[in-house]
């Protein structure tokens, strides 16, 4: 049995492979960063100019093919990232994880092409280029948030029900890798099952189809993963997954504006993003982060909802403006966007997410579930008007070091 692989064999064999115009080893030129081990799989970036992705290409080819050469590798997953080079530095600065992460999916569910090409250097991703779509997939819309706690995987498994309701073939994608919510919520167990090759079938929940980390490691396993198999498992559960024909894919962002951002905005044409906001002034200012990356990415924000608006009291019916009320109306007014409207406070979506029946397909005759039908309605409206599915310019995205 051949002994574990080090991080300083590979950075070792990595000598051999020439940076861009061939001045020095990629090693020696500091473009090797975030090197992760585990159980034979290898990890790691190249940081190159994001004009020259696709023509660097056959380097990283060249690289995970040195990497996958050495004994006790099973494979290796190489991304070019859009990072701006730093100074200096032999590639192993980047610190070792906190621990070892947890398996990898399993075998056969999802590795192969994405796994290869990695998320940010993939073919066809340089400067001036077309971003490619997902087959069957006619509109991809990201719900985010620019922090969490304001009930934003609630909204994207209401939203995306709400789109059914309204007549639309729909998905739902959980983007959040480090917390995934959609098991939960839409009462899904169970792990999805290879369809052909190295695609798998999603999993289906009240007429979804779904797609989880969640659905590949148990509840309380912490992801520890750096960001380059965070890129990649999202590349996979995009690409890898037989979502069949779709209306509109809906995306649950983790919050923030990092690494599964920045993917979804360069690995596919996202049709649009919802931003989702409670009333306070400190979740607007986080919002409107949320909301300027979109922007700068060439994604169209389709509206804010504000969530939490206002709470109606179970017993007397008496409304209360607990964080304040119609913060989100404003910001979207002062921003030019769509207010696509206000979700109340309310035990009953609280209770029904918490049992994994959304309150949409569980109570559909309600007022809140009229109210996600409505923003839906919104959103579609935004959508359609924005030019659903259309193909635009990838985005040049550096990032400062």
């Amino acid at each position: 049995m051949s002994e574990p692989i080090t991080k300083e064999q590979v950075l070792e064999e990595l000598k051999r492979v020439k940076g861009p115009d061939l001045a020095d080893n990629i090693v020696a030129m500091g473009l090797v960063s975030e090197i992760v081990l585990h159980k034979g799989k290898v990890y790691f970036a190249i940081k190159v100019d994001p004009a020259r992705a696709e023509e660097l290409e056959p380097l990283r080819l060249a690289a995970q093919k040195v990497v996958e050469e050495l004994p006790g590798v099973e494979s290796a997953t190489v991304t070019l990232t859009a990072d701006r080079p730093a100074g200096g530095g032999n590639g192993s600065g980047a610190s070792p994880a906190a621990s070892a992460p947890p398996p990898p999916p399993p075998q056969g569910d999802m590795r192969g092409s994405a796994m290869a090409g990695g998320p940010m250097g993939a073919p066809g991703m340089g400067a001036g280029s077309q971003v490619a779509g997902v087959p069957g997939i006619k509109n991809i819309v990201a719900v985010a948030s620019g922090k969490g706690g304001v009930g934003k995987s609630t909204s994207a498994v209401n939203l995306a029900l709400a789109f059914q309701a309204n007549g639309l073939k729909v998905g739902i994608l959980d983007a959040d890798i480090y917390g995934p919510s959609m098991p939960r919520l839409l009462g899904i167990t169970g792990r999805p099952q290879q369809a052909h090759g190295n695609i798998i079938r999603p999993m289906e929940g009240y007429g979804l189809k779904v797609m989880s980390m969640g659905f590949l490691v148990e509840e309380d396993t912490p992801m520890i993963w750096r960001g380059p198999m965070v890129m990649s498992a999202l590349t996979q559960m995009l690409k890898e997954v037989e979502w069949g024909e779709l209306d509109v894919l809906v995306v649950d962002m983790p919050p923030g504006t990092g690494d599964a951002q920045l993917t979804m905005a360069q690995q596919v044409p996202l049709a649009g993003a919802v931003i989702v906001s409670t009333p306070q002034d400190l979740a607007l200012i986080d919002a409107r982060k949320g909301l300027n990356m979109f922007r700068k990415v060439d994604v169209p924000v389709l509206g804010i909802i504000e969530n939490m608006s206002y709470f109606l009291c179970p017993n007397c019916g008496e409304r209360s403006d607990i964080f304040g009320h119609g913060g989100a109306r404003d910001e979207a007014a002062k921003l030019g966007i769509r207010f696509l409207g206000e979700v109340p406070l309310h035990m009953e979506i609280r209770e029904k997410s918490d049992a994994g029946q959304p309150v949409v397909v569980s109570d559909p005759e309600s007022d809140h579930a009229d109210i996600y039908r409505e923003i839906a309605s919104e959103a579609w409206h935004e959508l359609q008007r924005s030019g659903p599915g259309a193909q635009r310019q990838a985005p040049q995205i550096v990032m400062e070091s």
